[in-house]
């Protein structure tokens, strides 16, 4: 397996490994805590230092499950980069739902660090933007945050351009600490808002990415061409919009292009659409989903294939 490669977050001195690690939907839904820790040690063991979670993944379970890995594999708290991220809530009250409110915020990141089990999360992400909260007090609060040492970096997850221009200029503005990251979703079905909507944000603020769903729920793999298997995500109630995704005729062309594009060159498509993502320089960590060990080494091997799929660069960007 080659060597994992490091890129810095952002505009910040920190440095995470180009492939990474995250917990969405697979932990306590389809992996325990024996299957986690396997996948954690794997992932460290190959380089990876960038762990992804969130407070709503498994209603807080994923991140007690995530702290409870790194204990048992016995990794020191400065082996490795951890985020979460807050936006959803998982108490069913007033101020703690699809908010980004300093009360909640406030709050928010004490619950997960005592899950975590850690003193502090290294990216405390805002998980989607909050409309109805104003853009001061988000900054604010993310300030604070970091000012009490219960975060080193804050970032946005799925905001609009327009939103963290707002946000960055604030904190400037007032001397706060800045957002630094946005993590959206990016793959070859959904590249418009990475390539196209942020691009004025990376020259200004060089904004770092920390991409999720490589890809797309598993339509990039090839696995659902013929039909969906059972235990796949499309085939998960709670993921109607994988199934949607799955289903879309537009999508099912692009993969089929994107299956002859690797009977030609002989790269799996995963491999190809992995790398694909890899290889845009303003990505500073794709996040990979893994709901066995098996699947998380064919994903991290996928860097064995980089160079080869540079060359192929221009002809998977034509995909559409």
């Amino acid at each position: 397996m080659q060597n994992m490669p490091f890129r810095k977050l952002g505009d910040s001195g920190i440095s995470v490994s180009l492939f990474s690690f995250g917990s969405w939907i697979t932990f306590s839904k389809q992996m325990d805590l024996d299957a986690s820790r396997e996948c954690i040690k794997y992932a460290f063991d190959n380089g990876v230092n960038f762990f992804d979670n969130a407070e709503v993944y498994a209603h807080g379970k994923s991140e007690e499950l995530m702290g409870e890995s790194f204990r048992k594999i016995g990794l020191t708290r400065n082996e490795y980069v951890l985020t979460t991220k807050f936006f959803w809530g998982i108490e069913n009250r007033v101020n703690f739902q699809n908010t980004l409110n300093r009360k909640y915020l406030m709050q928010a990141i004490d619950g997960s660090l005592a899950r975590l089990k850690t003193d502090f999360i290294d990216v405390a992400y805002c998980h989607r933007y909050d409309p109805e909260t104003p853009i001061h007090e988000i900054c604010f609060a993310m300030d604070q945050m970091i000012r009490d040492g219960k975060a080193l970096y804050w970032g946005t997850s799925e905001w609009p351009a327009l939103a963290i221009d707002m946000a960055y200029d604030f904190c400037v503005q007032h001397g706060l600490h800045r957002p630094i990251v946005e993590q959206p979703q990016y793959n070859l079905i959904h590249k418009d808002k990475v390539e196209k909507e942020f691009a004025p944000l990376y020259k200004k603020m060089k904004l770092g990415l920390t991409t999720w769903s490589p890809l797309a729920s598993g339509s990039l793999t090839g696995k659902y061409m013929n039909g969906i298997p059972n235990e796949s995500r499309a085939a998960m109630p709670s993921l109607g919009y994988v199934k949607d995704e799955v289903l879309n005729t537009s999508n099912q062309k692009l993969v089929k292009k994107l299956s002859e594009i690797s009977v030609k060159s002989g790269i799996s498509m995963t491999h190809l659409a992995l790398n694909w993502c890899a290889l845009n320089p303003n990505v500073s960590t794709v996040i990979l989903g893994a709901s066995r060990l098996e699947q998380l080494k064919d994903n991290l091997s996928a860097l064995k294939h980089i160079k080869q799929v540079q060359e192929l660069k221009k002809e998977l960007d034509s995909l559409a």
